[in-house]
């Protein structure tokens, strides 16, 4: 026979308090003594006891859950923001309910509006480049919503995030530094990607300040692969052997490059000149470890918790645009160009 079903009555005498302040410990956690928040939360798991969703939604009018839509699961940088934001959540005693776009707008749009048809009380999107439906649908449902990655001190949405045209200048200028004159990228697919496509823009514009240019043939854009990656390096190189600088898009491209050009003989960075965009936890550690721009994830995703727990909190949709610094991390792919 099985055991019975445990209640809040059971958790409140357990945890020796009311019943409405186990409630009040599961809806409003703020407002509750830390030391008889624990006292309750060890109660609940030491019993198993599992909050009735449905109730909780009528009593509050609220779900406790948040959304988020990350372009990929494969980027360990999206891991880890999203783990940053679900531990924010979860202090909360909110469930964080996650979906993947695969850079498409329209595969995001559809994931938004699943996301809304379950009423959800947040929202956090990546970048600012999104269907134009996505914001009329988060704004009929009237819930706080951030995008992550970016940062537009006049964009219309509330961002946190860095500067991809700066972090893109960064980088340029650490090679022109060098002495290098003749660029080639590898970038993500720029049309549905604005950070990919900033972060070029970045590039670009540091280099035309000089009076140099990349000519379109020693760009090209390819999903975010090691594969691709390494193939694209090696076309670079046949259309151009001196080249002398490779920008690529993010980490995992730079892996790839690194890769192919391993296969080529080449010296890193001895012949030629290798970034990255990211900071991946791997990148540290690869032989020769990787220069790259530091991506605050973790930072972004306990920010963007706070950030919405205290608008669906407070009941309130200001605008707020946060910026973090995305530093350029020197390491041992790049050196002075070869004369």
């Amino acid at each position: 026979m099985q055991n019975k079903t445990p209640t809040i009555a059971d958790v409140a005498e357990k945890a020796e308090v009311s019943t409405a302040t186990v409630s009040r410990c599961l809806n409003l956690p703020d407002k509750v003594k830390p030391e008889v928040r624990e006292r309750i939360n060890k109660a609940i798991h030491d019993l198993g006891y599992v909050p009735s969703g449905a109730a909780r939604a009528l009593a509050s009018r609220r779900t406790y859950t948040v959304g988020a839509i990350v372009p990929t699961i494969d980027n360990s940088i999206f891991s880890e923001a999203i783990q940053h934001l679900q531990s924010g959540l979860t202090q909360a005693n909110y469930t964080l309910l996650l979906a993947n776009s695969g850079y498409s707008l329209d595969e995001e749009l559809r994931e938004v509006k699943s996301l809304l048809s379950r009423g959800i009380d947040g929202i956090v999107l990546v970048g600012e480049m999104h269907h134009p439906k996505v914001y009329e649908a988060i704004e009929q449902h009237k819930i706080p919503y951030v995008n992550l990655w970016t940062y537009n001190p006049k964009s219309r949405y509330s961002c946190i995030g860095f500067d991809h045209i700066k972090a893109g200048n960064q980088l340029a200028q650490h090679l022109l530094d060098l002495g290098h004159s003749k660029f080639g990228i590898i970038s993500g697919f720029q049309e549905t990607n604005d950070r990919a496509l900033l972060r070029f823009k970045g590039i670009q514009k540091t280099l035309k300040a000089v009076d140099l240019e990349i000519p379109e043939s020693l760009i090209i854009e390819c999903r975010y692969s090691v594969a691709k990656a390494n193939s694209s390096l090696h076309e670079l190189l046949d259309r151009d052997p001196d080249i002398t600088a490779i920008c690529c898009g993010n980490d995992v491209l730079a892996i790839g490059a690194l890769s192919a050009a391993r296969e080529r003989g080449i010296s890193v960075p001895d012949q030629l000149s290798i970034t990255g965009f990211d900071n991946m936890e791997i990148i540290p550690y690869l032989s020769p470890a990787l220069t790259t721009v530091n991506s605050p994830s973790k930072r972004m995703g306990s920010h963007a918790a706070k950030y919405l727990l205290s608008h669906i909190e407070n009941k309130t949709l200001d605008i707020e645009r946060i910026e973090y610094t995305a530093e350029l991390i020197v390491r041992e792919t790049t050196a002075k160009a070869p004369k």
